[in-house]
């Protein structure tokens, strides 16, 4: 008897909880293709019940639109007692420099039949209200009928096309097999979801990165220590406590996007959010290892307010900018908050409208707070250039590329060309067509958001036209 009590009194001391919630069961589990998709332990048949009761799972989502269905055994209350707010934490295998966010939906089992058959509400994550995140993006992935790794094509709903690219890393097919992944359709199949734009930093090719998002998705943030009951802050960037990524089930929205309320909820939808590669790292594909239950304890608390301002492109040239800005308290939007900004380097100011206003060249950076509330400050950094100084060209209203705004794959009004180049802001070129004909597509996918010129040469004359990458 003195033995066990010992033993119940380390665990308390400790903090492994005996009460703690793990992953019960996994529902269901699609993934999409991706470079760890059909090989072990991290995307084979088998992966999903790695997560199961542990928080050092193996289970990989692949490119955007995969995703796992889970419950732990007990629902998950939405307590106001839980520390920060928040109801739950998911792990995954971030490093804290290559996030692969990824979005959650809950549901509440509301017809009492056990099943994920209910309506799923997205816990809206901070980048959710940027004009770069689309809420009904749809992916079509084909499959390239090869026992070998090779390039997946896809395209989307929004006339974008492109592929996932195969690696030298990971030698198996990137496509789902059928002997796997039977309710997958070999020929292609469509994944639909809530795609954000993130932001990578591709200056260091060796290492390309994918920023970390300030809270609301999964494999976002890095793994703390031990008691994993024990949540991180979602609000603030430090990694507390669990770290991994926590989530608060009043963060639910409807579909137009309205918070609902939900006292608890059974079923929990982890999905990638973004469509993107790291380089040689591959594509973006989040992973999962794990998921807890927080229980009440009203002595952890903490900052519960937060100010999210939507990253620029690297370098801009000179002229005026709409900021996006949003302050949220508890998880919730809450714009109604007075903003202060404080130009911290560049000749530049930000107006009454959140209008940035860059005067001259160089280097530009920015900070935003919340005046009335404890809150970490957000940045926005970009090298501002001037047009006419970095390049020497005039504009032809004639000649045309489309898309425009592009994602990925863009064509030029040419019947054909000598020589198509994208050049970014300092007049760099980045990416060289010879000999293009008309309709041919030109992939810049790979390219970072931003403002790019397509210069198109033939028979010796020159023409340019103004890009944007999206």
């Amino acid at each position: 008897m003195e033995k066990l009590l010992l033993s119940i009194l380390i665990t308390v001391l400790t903090g492994c909880s005996i009460f703690a919630q793990y992953i019960s069961e996994v529902l269901d589990y699609v993934p999409a293709p991706g470079q760890y998709i059909n090989s072990t332990p991290w995307g084979d048949a088998s992966s999903a019940e790695s997560i199961i009761g542990v928080t050092n799972g193996t289970l990989s989502l692949g490119a955007f639109g995969g995703y796992v269905v889970f419950k732990f055994q007990n629902p998950v209350q939405n307590h106001p007692d839980n520390p920060f707010g928040v109801d739950f934490t998911i792990f995954g295998n971030s490093n804290g420099l290559a996030a692969e966010p990824a979005v959650v939906y809950v549901m509440k089992d509301e017809n009492n039949n056990g099943l994920p058959d209910d309506h799923w509400y997205l816990l809206a994550p901070s980048d959710y209200f940027f004009s770069s995140t689309i809420k009904d993006y749809e992916v079509t992935y084909f499959n390239p009928d090869s026992e070998i790794a090779e390039d997946v094509n896809w395209t989307d709903n929004y006339s974008n096309s492109g592929v996932i690219e195969a690696n030298i890393y990971h030698q198996q097919s990137y496509y789902p097999l059928y002997d796997l992944f039977p309710d997958i359709p070999i020929d292609f199949y469509t994944l639909q979801g809530v795609k954000i734009s993130g932001e990578i930093d591709r200056s260091v090719p060796s290492f390309v990165k994918s920023t970390v998002r300030k809270f609301g998705f999964a494999d976002n943030q890095i793994r703390g220590s031990e008691p994993f009951i024990i949540p991180d802050n979602p609000y603030t960037a430090e990694v507390e406590n669990s770290g991994g990524d926590a989530f608060d089930i009043s963060w639910a929205i409807d579909q137009d996007g309205n918070y609902i309320e939900l006292d608890e909820i059974h079923f929990i939808k982890v999905q990638t959010a973004m469509l993107d590669n790291l380089g040689w790292l591959g594509e973006i594909s989040t992973e999962i290892t794990g998921a807890v239950d927080v229980e009440p304890n009203t002595n952890i608390n903490g900052i519960e307010d937060c100010i999210v301002v939507k990253e620029l492109s690297d370098t801009l040239i000179i002229g005026e900018y709409q900021l996006e800005v949003f302050t949220f308290s508890k998880g919730r939007l809450n714009n109604d908050r007075e903003i202060a900004w404080n130009v911290v380097k560049g000749n530049a100011f930000v107006d009454e409208q959140d209008v940035l206003h860059i005067i001259s060249e160089g280097e530009v950076s920015i900070t935003c707070e919340i005046v009335d509330a404890m809150a970490e400050s957000a940045t926005i950094n970009t090298f501002a250039v001037n047009s006419s100084a970095s390049f020497n060209f005039s504009v032809k209203d004639d000649l045309k590329i489309y898309p425009n705004p592009v994602q990925s794959i863009l064509a030029v009004s040419v019947e054909s060309a000598d020589l198509v180049e994208i050049l970014d802001c300092h007049g760099r070129v980045v990416k060289v067509i010879n000999n293009y004909s008309s309709g041919e597509s030109i992939d810049v996918g790979n390219l970072p958001a931003g403002l790019y010129f397509a210069r198109i040469t033939n028979l010796g004359f020159q023409q340019m036209v103004r890009l944007v990458k999206i």
